[in-house]
């Protein structure tokens, strides 16, 4: 039996193509534009909640990263700054794994504050890694402040659009034929 349904990775090829496509034709127009690396954050945290929120199982989020990784490379061979949101969308995906997977903490803010508060994070060892090895930059850390900025907006917009699927109605996805609300009170 294979670990990822058909839906599962419909869904993490579906948002893994979307990432990699926003990040071959928005993404350089805002960067010539603005200098602003937000918009590469903001499509990738957003991306990464969704499937987690959709998929619900560990692994998900970081195998949308390797995907958009590859696709990346594919539509912009030798742009290996992306590199950096490869290793963003494990650290995502180690933190929503070990906290909300596991269920330690429970209450109805503490979901959403925790995947803006992981976003922040991701964005910020982003902008890190590419700051310090792909880039030629000054201000390392005020390119890692526009990262996490990124990350923030990317949280609060995946947060708001799952919070959205919540309230009409939209149904989580069920695992194992359980719903993760289902396996609360077993």
């Amino acid at each position: 039996m294979s670990y990822f349904s058909s839906r599962d990775l419909s869904a993490i090829l579906l948002f893994s193509s979307m990432w990699a496509i926003l990040n071959w034709i928005l993404a350089p127009i805002v960067w010539n534009l603005t200098h602003l690396p937000i918009l590469c954050d903001m499509v990738g945290t957003t991306l990464l909640i969704l499937t987690a929120w959709l998929t619900r199982k560990p692994g998900a989020p970081f195998f949308m990263g390797v995907v958009t990784t590859i696709l990346h490379f594919i539509l912009r061979p030798g742009s290996f700054h992306f590199l950096g949101f490869t290793a963003a969308s494990a650290l995502f995906d180690s933190v929503t794994t070990l906290v909300a997977y596991r269920e330690i903490l429970s209450g109805k803010w503490v979901e959403p504050i925790m995947l803006i508060g992981t976003s922040i994070t991701s964005c910020l060892a982003a902008g890190a890694i590419i700051g310090s090895l792909f880039m030629n930059i000054g201000g390392l850390y005020f390119f890692m402040a526009l990262h996490g900025f990124g990350g923030l907006l990317g949280g609060i917009l995946g947060v708001s659009i799952t919070k959205a699927l919540e309230a009409r109605g939209i149904p989580r996805y069920r695992a194992a034929g359980l719903d993760i609300d289902e396996r609360r009170e077993l």
